[in-house]
């Protein structure tokens, strides 16, 4: 009965706000290859009006955003790639020292779909590697996004930046956008904050690659799973 009532559920809803928030986040996907072409201005504009919108502690709305188009992302993109190729990361907030246990066959898991769509054999270092580098070229991307926030505001300002960046992901979902979340591009924030001349107080939390999906390239064709709801929540009833 539950399961049946559920359904129901379910499909009353489809053709309301459920339905399309439930057809954005099921179809959202990271964007690994881009067309040349720019996004038009006014739908930029149009997708940061909506990640605008983005909750936050006390509504602080801490983020900063470096945006660049034309000739700004090829000097980032050029500069970046040189940069990292000589420096050693460093973030402003430390990485995982390590994945283990469900989080580590997960990440894995993703990897290799990754690389079984490039043809990487799973001992191909160097290809690893160069696959590694697209990350900074910006996976051919004609824009991206840099979010930050002021180191004051300590972890809930990382965090509200994490909601800014969900909004922007589905904000280009529904425009029609591809996007690739990049924490990689937050491992040189030394680099970021001189780039673009920001003060030392500003920490870098996460860039987001985004414009038209070359979805001819067989990087885009893999999607990533989801666990389902019960390995997650605990209920925890009267």
């Amino acid at each position: 009965m539950g399961t049946s009532n559920g359904g129901e559920q379910h499909t009353a809803h489809e053709g309301g706000p459920y339905g399309a928030l439930r057809q954005l986040l099921d179809g959202r996907w990271t964007c690994r290859r881009f067309r040349p072409e720019p996004v038009p201005r006014e739908t930029v504009e149009r997708l940061l009006r909506l990640a605008q919108r983005t909750p936050s502690w006390c509504n602080t709305q801490p983020w900063q955003v470096e945006l660049t188009e034309g000739a700004g992302t090829e000097r980032f993109r050029a500069a970046l790639l040189e940069h990292v190729r000589t420096q050693p990361p460093a973030p402003d907030f430390p990485f995982p020292e390590q994945y283990a246990g469900v989080y580590r066959d997960r990440r894995r898991a993703c990897g290799f779909q990754l690389y079984d769509a490039l043809d990487i054999a799973r001992d191909d270092r160097e290809g690893r590697w160069r696959q590694t580098l697209r990350n900074f070229e910006l996976f051919d991307a004609p824009h991206v996004a840099l979010v930050t926030t002021e180191a004051d505001l300590g972890v809930y300002g990382a965090v509200d930046c994490g909601l800014y960046l969900n909004s922007f992901l589905l904000a280009a979902q529904s425009l029609g956008l591809g996007a690739a979340p990049q924490a990689a591009l937050a491992s040189y924030a030394p680099f970021v904050r001189e780039h673009f001349g920001l003060p030392e107080n500003r920490r870098v939390v996460a860039g987001v690659s985004f414009g038209h999906p070359d979805l001819d390239h067989p990087v885009n064709g893999f999607r990533t799973a989801r666990e389902d709801v019960p390995t997650a929540v605990t209920w925890h009833p009267n």
